[in-house]
């Protein structure tokens, strides 16, 4: 099988490595806007010459961002060529157009890479969606986040500082707007709800809050009532509506999640029959991303694996007015905690409070208040 390769970054380079050494895949095209004598494959500025060339069965998408990669990969699919890609982002803006372009044009489309990094959650959650009837996906699913809100825990190191470390070492963009706020484990949200539920929601309906309100006493606070701060996205079905968020959340100690360290992600699904099942490993870097993008290839090139994960695509509203939970706030220097309170009520408490409290602090409580 023939790939052509877009971006050539830190995902893509790593990908065009494992896919040199596997042997069952060929990457002959690698779209660049500069020249790349390191490689021993064409490389072209004009996507237009990927698009008419016959010999190349699968597009592999890795640039990010939402133009020009939409564009690109619906040409792709109209020339009849498969389609991979890592980029949530694009998968999120133009879901129902990307799978309708794909069944019409009867090509296969994956993004196993766009949540998880080198977990194959997309894959696993839509086996496990095909035997049983799914209630609820969360997880982490941001590495940043969990690096900066595990170094914040373990060291008592302060927000700031602890960004800067993060960019420094690369686990932060320049702009984290993105991860920090929330809008990335979004993202992955969104794409894990869809196949979870067959269903198609959209991400601005997604309430968001990241973790940039909380400081040192947050953790302190969390620490004497034997609890834990990390960024979770959560969604849960019951009958025909869909709850979906993502926010803080404060894990016992003893709970799993509160031991994900570092870079790692950690997602679990919920389902009618199985129970409980979680994944962890690595959220980001090169050759783990790679590896999935590359799975995804193989897959393809095996056959059988059909158009997309799942045929179920129902578009949904998310609906946050029933979804129930235990809450933390930090109104003004007071911490707050409420029970019972809906999602949606949660989230309207914590814009009010912000009226007149631009920093004030919300999370949700996973188990009950240590007394």
């Amino acid at each position: 099988m023939n790939i052509a390769l877009l971006g050539f970054g830190v995902v893509g380079s790593h990908f065009y490595t494992l896919a040199k050494e596997h042997g069952g895949v060929k990457v002959t095209t690698v779209l660049s806007r500069r020249p790349r004598p390191e490689l021993d494959c064409t490389v072209t500025a004009d996507f237009d010459e990927i698009v008419r060339d016959g010999s190349i069965d699968l597009v592999v998408e890795v640039m990010g961002g939402v133009e020009p990669a939409f564009s690109y990969l619906s040409a792709a699919m109209r020339a009849g060529k498969h389609v991979v890609t890592a980029n949530k982002q694009l998968m999120c803006a133009h879901y129902e157009e990307l799978l309708s372009l794909a069944k019409s044009n009867n090509v296969s489309l994956r993004c196993t890479a766009a949540a998880g990094g080198g977990i194959p959650w997309l894959t696993s959650l839509a086996r496990a969606a095909e035997n049983d009837r799914i209630t609820a996906v969360e997880g982490i699913l941001n590495g940043t986040t969990n690096y900066m809100l595990s170094a914040m825990t373990n060291k008592g190191s302060d927000y700031t500082a602890i960004l800067k470390e993060a960019q420094a070492l690369g686990y932060a963009e320049a702009d984290p707007t993105a991860d920090v706020e929330g809008y990335d484990a979004r993202r992955k949200l969104v794409l894990s709800a869809n196949l979870a539920f067959g269903v198609s929601i959209r991400e601005d309906d997604v309430p968001c809050v990241g973790i940039s309100h909380i400081t040192p006493p947050d953790i302190e606070k969390a620490k004497e009532l034997g609890l834990t701060f990390k960024l979770i996205a959560r969604a849960e079905q019951s009958g025909n509506k869909v709850a979906a968020f993502v926010c803080p959340t404060l894990f016992p100690v003893t709970a799993p999640e509160a031991h994900t360290d570092g870079t790692g992600n950690l997602v679990s699904l919920y389902a009618k029959r199985i129970g409980k099942q979680s994944f962890s490993g690595a959220g980001a870097g090169g050759f783990p991303t790679g590896s999935n993008v590359l799975a995804d290839c193989l897959e393809i090139r095996r056959g059988g694996c059909g158009v997309y994960y799942t045929d179920r695509s129902k578009p949904c509203p998310v609906d946050n007015s029933a979804a129930e939970g235990r809450w933390f706030f930090r109104h003004n220097g007071e911490y707050l905690f409420f029970g019972d309170y809906t999602v949606a009520q949660a989230f309207e408490v914590y814009e009010k409070y912000r009226q007149d409290d631009p920093t004030a602090l919300m999370a949700r409580v996973a188990a009950p208040r240590k007394k």
